[in-house]
């Protein structure tokens, strides 16, 4: 009589926890995916704003450069000269 007495109660708690995990197994994946969601999105906005600080120092950086190291062209850069070709 005892064994079948622990046989019940040991498959009662297996399936009262199955239920319970069919009740709550969707919102601790929910509540994962959330954290893992906002997690990426932190480090996506952390990336961006570096990425955007150092394009504008960049390009203060190649303003200055460019423009001491380099001279507007002229307007006239050279002459035209169109070949042909000879058989």
């Amino acid at each position: 009589m005892g064994f079948l007495k622990t046989l019940l109660i040991i498959l009662l708690v297996y399936f009262l926890l199955r239920i319970i995990w069919r009740l709550l197994a969707p919102r601790l994946f929910q509540y994962a995916v959330k954290k893992t969601e906002d997690r990426f999105k932190e480090a996506f906005e952390r990336a961006n704003m570096n990425q955007q600080s150092t394009n504008t120092r960049a390009k203060d950086i190649d303003r200055k450069t460019t423009q001491k190291q380099y001279k507007k062209p002229s307007e006239q850069v050279g002459e035209y000269i169109d070949f042909e070709e000879i058989e």
